[in-house]
């Protein structure tokens, strides 16, 4: 029988994938509409970190555009 837990990525394992900042990446996927799946605590310093779904967060880094600075188009 495969295993059916879900896959669940700290903000981040999240970041990285999606190539920002975790700062950036909670934002961006509070923004998206993309609920925590829950938290944990860090096994080093105890902290409260939150769970994202994995496939959410990799529908997210597939469906962005790649940034344009507007600031740099003369």
């Amino acid at each position: 029988m495969p295993d059916t837990t879900p896959e669940l990525w700290t903000t981040d394992e999240a970041a990285e994938h999606l190539g920002i900042k975790p700062k950036s990446a909670s934002g961006l996927l509070s923004r998206r509409g993309i609920k925590r799946a829950g938290e944990a605590r860090h096994p080093v310093s105890g902290r409260t970190v939150a769970l994202w779904h994995a496939d959410e967060v990799r529908a997210v880094a597939a469906s962005r555009r790649p940034g344009t600075r507007s600031d740099l188009t003369t």
